[in-house]
């Protein structure tokens, strides 16, 4: 299929759904992106909501970066645009779904559940329903779902974890009464369940092997037990989008220009020296070369979107992946840093073992250049992770909770930094187990407005650090405000 014909809206795409979370929706998705991949289609894989671990198995499967669509961090607006991005000349988009198909925000509504999201793509969904312990109940189940909301149009029904022949030949029955078709059968394999542990899935960049081995296990699975011609006659049912596709480039033009030069509000400045010694890259022909922005990755720093690089690019910066496991020292040139969300608590020891880069992280931090930390990032900032030595940039000390925080927040920046102006309003989300005190700053980077109101995260230099992952195609001009900066520090 042509690029032209995705940019039109025309993608073919089904989203999978499921009444609850753990009824299989990552094994049906991954595996019908990776058997549809197999058969030579370019399959675009999408994630409803804000989590980064799926992405990384839909990425596995099919050789394209898995992208999120969330409704609340990104607003129902940029739903389609988004998409249409990923989908670009693709043949086929797969949206897996988030919790239960209608369970959103908490207090929103539908807003940014998978029903939400499906209907603004107008797309049909199919169910997956855990069956292991029903029989003719499935049809009610289904009933209900398929009827709840007459704008939701649901397909097709796959049921997951079926015990035998039998079991299959109940569930077919009481299913004729419900008028969804049933697109797939599959029988439990242990093969395919993927390991968890605090924070959900083991990441793909910590088990690349084993994760290769369980997609594999799941197209294998999907391919014999569905019926993918159906499921592509589905897909090719879903009603035209009327947006054009999101474009970095785009949005950074009709975005507003960053007020320069950046307020300090009373950060101690760098020393005069340094920065007079600071001079900008210059290619041999005297044009300015573009500010190198480092951006963490690995095994430890494993949670991004795909568009905040993508932005970064597109307002003229060099964006170059570093490992803080492995490599020593920042990328040659770098004037700015970028440390999103992962799991540096199970990779503590590694990470303080590198006193090099700590050192180097350190400087940078020290010498005004801008740092955006989130989560991860804000831990690894922080003097010691469990008594271990960190990067020291931050006046406070993180550990381990067995108290899990989770949820979107409404936040507005309540100090001006490398990132937004004092009164910037964002959306974010939070997901963690583990606590930094102090939880903020004597300038916090944003003021919590909901659930509960209060200030949290960091801002010193060009430091801008919280637990808050962010958007940033919400708000284009966070990454062109934060190049402005590389360039200026």
């Amino acid at each position: 299929m042509s690029s032209s014909l995705s940019s039109s809206g025309s993608v073919p795409r089904l989203v999978i759904a499921a009444p609850s979370s753990g009824s299989g929706k990552t094994t049906v998705a991954t595996g019908l992106m990776a058997a549809f991949a197999a058969r030579g289609l370019a399959v675009s894989p999408h994630k409803v909501g804000p989590d980064y671990i799926d992405p990384g198995y839909h990425s596995l499967a099919t050789g394209r970066v898995g992208r999120n669509l969330d409704a609340y961090l990104c607003g129902p607006e940029l739903v389609g645009p988004l998409f249409l991005h990923g989908a670009r000349g693709c043949d086929l988009a797969v949206v897996e779904g988030v919790m239960g198909m209608f369970d959103g925000a908490a207090g929103e509504g539908e807003l940014a559940s998978t029903a939400h999201v499906a209907k603004l793509l107008r797309a049909p969904v199919v169910l997956v329903v855990d069956a292991s312990s029903q029989s003719r109940s499935v049809a009610a189940l289904v009933h209900g779902f398929a009827s709840w909301d007459p704008e939701v149009r649901v397909g097709g029904v796959i049921l997951n974890k079926v015990a035998s022949d039998r079991h299959e030949a109940l569930l077919r029955e009481a299913l004729e009464s419900a008028g969804v078709p049933v697109l797939g059968v599959l029988r439990r394999v242990a093969q395919v369940d993927l390991p968890s542990r605090h924070l959900g899935l083991v990441p793909v960049g910590e088990r690349r092997a084993a994760a290769v081995e369980a997609v594999a296990a799941m197209a294998t699975q999907v391919e014999a037990g569905c019926d993918l011609a159906a499921l592509m006659g589905l897909a090719r049912s879903a009603g035209a989008l009327s947006c054009a596709a999101w474009d970095a480039g785009e949005v950074l033009v009709s975005s507003p220009p960053p007020p320069l030069p950046v307020p300090s509000l009373g950060a101690v400045p760098p020393a005069p020296p340094f920065r007079a010694e600071r001079a900008r890259p210059q290619t041999p022909d005297g044009l300015e070369m573009p500010p190198v922005v480092a951006l963490a990755g690995g095994a430890a720093f494993t949670f991004s979107y795909a568009e905040q690089a993508e932005l970064l690019r597109a307002a003229g910066a060099e964006v170059v992946v570093f490992d803080p496991l492995r490599d020593e020292q920042l990328p040659d040139g770098t004037r700015g840093l970028v440390v999103g969300g992962g799991f540096p608590e199970v990779y503590g020891g590694e990470l303080s073992a590198n006193e090099t880069l700590r050192k180097s992280v350190a400087a940078l931090a020290e010498s005004g250049a801008p740092v955006a930390a989130e989560c991860a990032g804000l831990l690894y900032l922080c003097r010691e992770l469990d008594g271990l030595p960190m990067c020291g940039v931050l006046d406070a000390d993180a550990r381990m909770s067995e108290r899990l925080t989770l949820g979107y927040r409404d936040a507005v920046a309540v100090s001006d930094s490398a990132l937004a102006v004092a009164g910037t309003r964002m959306r974010g989300h939070e997901f963690h187990r583990t606590v930094v005190e102090p939880g903020a700053g004597a300038e916090p980077a944003w003021g919590v407005l909901a659930p509960v109101r209060r200030v949290e995260g960091f801002v010193q230099r060009g430091v801008h650090a919280s637990y808050l992952h962010t958007h940033w195609a919400s708000e284009p001009g966070v990454a062109r405000r934060f190049v402005e900066r590389c360039r200026t520090s």
